[in-house]
Parts: structure tokens; C-alpha cells; sequence
């Protein structure tokens, strides 16, 4: 304990003490708000006040009141739009969670291909072996009520929302089944649902058709397993990479079907980030030699990491490109989602191809441009469109000219649907065995859409064309 000899010794030592206590506080607030700015810049922007004032106004003033979670939620939508970039957003909880499941492997559902008809939701397709085949779903049933909710005037996507869950968990449907008055009650277990990224067929003289329809965690594995099992029905004699419409998706299962693809110590690309502070250069990590030539499918909406893996086919492995140029899709999102399912998603880097191109706004420039029938551009005609005698407009003519192409004529006067338009409707019905209305509606353009679709398996030029290239 500390003695004092007088009572001004004593009061000296108590003003220093206090000078110190106040100087330890000064210093401790001075790196309180370092701290802070460096861990919140933008607390030091003069425009946050204006933030924090209308975030206050708002709670205590706005009239139907407010959620803090929502503010700052807008407000973070509201910062990554001002960007303005069409690939940068910021996605809210659900809206998060729905955009990282796309590229998982699978999601957690029933396994039922659904689809919207004359304002009801039909059955079109089943997962073999999936919880709604093994029930008793059948196609071509529909969905009267899920859960005990009815589901009419529900949009897709909330319909989606209802049918999927956890997995495990029990999802009863009510559906009507054609010819049967009464309704049909199921109870279902959801289970983990495979989403497929790629299909596979053999073409003639042993072509390889592969179709990669977006990059997603396991596409390079389903990509393997494809190629492995044309095999065991004879040896490939060419692969013909089919990336037409292909949107892009995750960069890594791209590098490991490069990986497969291009010869070893190649490059594949380069990503070059802000300000060109750091370029990372991809080569090929081969193990095994490819010695199967290799022609590629793209078009006008093949993007991202389709034109990723196009550019490095043809650059650095001598591949042929068919078709169109491609997107233009030349930059690089990073995505991170936080603990309540949002996800930020933001362009950080952009690429460029082993040859050194930017093909952002640019695409990748088809070896032989190839465009497919003219029909293939039809613009699709909207769900719930409904026509008859007196309609008039694109619609129509749309409508006139699928009925042309698939042998039918109709138009008298182009865009005005007339008896004769009717009558060729009517035969389309009688030919597909629908009710003969002569009126058009959602299952008539639906049969439409499927025989045009067969029509063009018949007269695909690019693929005809890449047949042609890997058979010489």
C-alpha cells in the first residue's frame, strides 16, 4: 500500500492517475474506431449518415411499419444493382439457397417432371425409380391439391416450394387421373433427386454424341461415366461435344473434362483478376492421352464455361467448332452465401483463351458456321395462350407457320387465324388424337413443340455437319 508524506503528494497522484485513465480511454476509443473503419469502411463514407437517418426514419416513422431484415436486405440488393452488371447480384435467404442447389448434384423432391396446361399443373414425366414412380404417380395425372392445399391459381414456382422439402420428410398429393371421377390420394417420402447435366448416345460408325447442358458439381463425373459406357458397346471412333444453349455454370468440373480432353501441359485459359493483380493460368492436368478426334456443337446462347471449354478444344487441342458464335460471356463470378441461405454473387476476374483472346461481348467464332431450318427460331408461344377463328397477330402467325413446317397448310392471310387456319388445327388434333376444337390451346402446342422437336432430330445441319467432319 502506498504511503503519502503530504496532502499535495497525495492529490498529484491521484490528477496523474486520472490523466492516465483518461488517456488509456482516449487511446482505447482512437483504435475503437480504426478498428471499426477497417472492418467497416463504410463507416468514413459521408453517405452512410444519410443511410443510418433513413433506416431510423423508416422504423420509427413509416406507417405499415418495417423488419430490419428486410432493410438491410434491400439494401444489399439495392448496392450490387447499382453496379450494373448483369451478373452481380445479391439473392435474399430462399432466393440464395434455390441459386447454390442448381448446381448441386440433386435436390430433395419426388422425382415428377411437371408442367402447366389449360391452367392446371399435369404429370408429364417421372424419375425411374424415384419416390412418385414407385408410388403410383402416372403422366399425364393432375395435381388437384399437395399438403392439403389447394393448387390452383398458384404460380410454378410456388408450387415447387410445396412439392419439395427435406429429405425424408412426407408430402401428400391429390390428383385427378384422366377417365376416373374420383380423386386419387398419395403420401410420398421425399428423397434425394439426381439432376442430370449431361446425355449420351451413339451415332452411326461410332460417333460419340455427348450433350453437356450447364457445368454443375457433377458433371465431369456423369461426363466420364457417359464416355465409359458408349465404350463397353463398341470403341468411340469420334465425340461429338454437344454445348449448344449451354449457360455456363461452375469452372471446375470444366477444367476437369478439359483435363481429359486437351493434351497434357496445355492451356485451358487464363483468369486474369481487378486491376490485373493476379493471372491464373489452367493447363491441362491429362494422364491419359486422347486420341479420339473431337468436333463441337455451340450456338448463339452457349456461354461462360461452354465457351471456356470450346475456345480451349479448339485452340489447344485442334478441335473443330460448329454452329454459331457463341454468347460472349468472357468474366468470372464469385459466389458466397451466408448463414441465412442469401448469396452474394460477384464478378471478380475475367478470362481469356489459350491464344490470349477476350471474348467477353465477343464469343467464340464457329471453324464452320452453320445455321439450323429456319423453324428452330420460331419464337414459343406463351402458356395460356388461347386461340380461335378471329384471333390475330405474331401468335398466329407463329402458330400458322409450325403447322406449315410439320406439313399443314394454313394461312390464307399470314397473322389472321381464318376457317382455313381452323381446319388445319383441327386435323393436327385428329392426327395427335386430341379433342378436334380446331381452337388452339396448351396441349395442342404442346404436340406441336414435340413433333417439331422430332422434326429436327431428322434435320439438324450442325450435327449433320459434325458428322461429317469426325467421319473423314
Amino acid at each position: 500500500m502506498k504511503n503519502f508524506t503530504t496532502a499535495a503528494a497525495k492529490q498529484r497522484f491521484l490528477t496523474l492517475c486520472l490523466l492516465g485513465a483518461l488517456l488509456c480511454i482516449a487511446t482505447g476509443f482512437a483504435l475503437g474506431l480504426l478498428w471499426m473503419g477497417n472492418r467497416y469502411p463504410m463507416l468514413g463514407e459521408p453517405a452512410f449518415q444519410q443511410f443510418t437517418v433513413s433506416y431510423k426514419k423508416i422504423m420509427n416513422d413509416y406507417l405499415n411499419g418495417a423488419e430490419p431484415k428486410n432493410l438491410i436486405n434491400g439494401a444489399a440488393e439495392g448496392m450490387v444493382a447499382s453496379l450494373e452488371d448483369p451478373y452481380s447480384r445479391y439473392l435474399v435467404e430462399e432466393k440464395g439457397d434455390a441459386y447454390t442447389q442448381s448446381y448441386e448434384g440433386e435436390i430433395y423432391g419426388i422425382g415428377a417432371e411437371i408442367r402447366e396446361e389449360e391452367g392446371e399443373y399435369v404429370i408429364s414425366g417421372l424419375t425411374k425409380g424415384a419416390p412418385a414412380e414407385r408410388g403410383g404417380l402416372l403422366p399425364g395425372d393432375t395435381l388437384i391439391a399437395v399438403d392439403g392445399q389447394k393448387i390452383s391459381g398458384k404460380s410454378f414456382q410456388e408450387l415447387l416450394g410445396i412439392i419439395r422439402g427435406e429429405e425424408g420428410t412426407d408430402v401428400s398429393l391429390q390428383v385427378q387421373r384422366p377417365n376416373q371421377t374420383e380423386l386419387i390420394s398419395l403420401t410420398l417420402k421425399r428423397e434425394a433427386i439426381p439432376i442430370h447435366s449431361v446425355t449420351a448416345e451413339l451415332l452411326e460408325e461410332g460417333i460419340a454424341h455427348v450433350t453437356i447442358s450447364r457445368f454443375a458439381e457433377k458433371t465431369a463425373e456423369e461426363f466420364e461415366g457417359a464416355l465409359k459406357e458408349l465404350q463397353t458397346k463398341q470403341p468411340i471412333k469420334g465425340l461429338l461435344l454437344d454445348m449448344r444453349s449451354n449457360p455456363g455454370g461452375l469452372l471446375q468440373p470444366t477444367l476437369q473434362i478439359a483435363n481429359t480432353l486437351i493434351p497434357k501441359d496445355k492451356v485451358i485459359l487464363d483468369v486474369v483478376y481487378k486491376e490485373e493483380r493476379q493471372t491464373i493460368t489452367y493447363k491441362s492436368q491429362q494422364e491419359k492421352e486422347w486420341t479420339v478426334p473431337v468436333a463441337v456443337l455451340v450456338n448463339g446462347q452457349s456461354a461462360s464455361a461452354s465457351e471456356v471449354l470450346a475456345a480451349a478444344l479448339k485452340e489447344s487441342a485442334g478441335a473443330a467448332v460448329i454452329g454459331e458464335k457463341t454468347y460472349g460471356k468472357g468474366v468470372v463470378q464469385a459466389f458466397r452465401q451466408f448463414k441465412d441461405g442469401s448469396v452474394l454473387s460477384l464478378t471478380e476476374a475475367q478470362w481469356k483463351t489459350p491464344g490470349g483472346t477476350w471474348i467477353n461481348e465477343v464469343g467464340v467464332s464457329p471453324d464452320y458456321a452453320v445455321e439450323l431450318p429456319a423453324y428452330t427460331k420460331l419464337r414459343p408461344l406463351a402458356i395460356g395462350t388461347d386461340m380461335k377463328v378471329g384471333s390475330y397477330g405474331e401468335d398466329v402467325k407463329t402458330l400458322q407457320l409450325m403447322l406449315k413446317e410439320l406439313g399443314y397448310k394454313s394461312a390464307e392471310q399470314e397473322g389472321l387465324y381464318d376457317e382455313r387456319t381452323a381446319a388445319a388445327v383441327r386435323a393436327f388434333q385428329l392426327a395427335e388424337k386430341l379433342e378436334e376444337t380446331g381452337e388452339f390451346n396448351d396441349k395442342t402446342g404442346y404436340k406441336l413443340l414435340e413433333r417439331l422437336r422430332e422434326k429436327l432430330k431428322r434435320e439438324d445441319s450442325q450435327l449433320l455437319k459434325g458428322l461429317e467432319l469426325l467421319k473423314k
